[in-house]
């Protein structure tokens, strides 16, 4: 805000006086609570393979992770699959729960659509490690 103010429109102020004013008006920022992506410990944890790898063509590196939508109460959860080498999103789905058997058909419906990736990447928050979600990607 403030590098926009200075910049675009030309005015002086400092961060501590945007800081100042957006307190005033009660702007802040929304976003869920902090280690949301802890994962379980009973989880398995697995290696990451991305490190060092040259990405050459479709379907061999998928990705997803989970974003927060914030609603007058509460969050909306969208999960988004990505192919890294296209950035084509391949396949995305809301929920108001951030559960492993989502996470799962969300996962299940892409492979459906777009056939099998060689490797598929997430954080390793509770959904991703669950055995739900990982059968998933063991059996295909």
């Amino acid at each position: 805000m403030c590098a926009y103010l200075c910049m675009s429109e030309g005015h002086k102020v400092n961060v501590k006086r945007i800081r100042r004013l957006m307190r005033l008006m009660g702007l802040m920022a929304v976003y869920p609570a902090k280690k949301l992506s802890i994962g379980n410990k009973a989880h398995k944890i697995y290696p990451y393979l991305l490190r060092g790898l040259i990405i050459k063509r479709v379907n061999q590196v998928w990705q997803t992770d989970i974003s927060y939508i914030p609603m007058k109460k509460g969050f909306m959860y969208m999960m988004a699959i990505i192919d890294l080498k296209s950035r084509y999103i391949l396949n995305w789905s809301v929920s108001n729960t951030m559960d492993a058997g989502w996470c799962a058909d969300v996962v299940k419906e892409t492979i459906a659509l777009h056939g099998k990736p060689e490797i598929f990447n997430t954080d390793q928050g509770s959904q991703f490690t669950s055995e739900e979600f990982t059968n998933v990607l063991i059996s295909n």
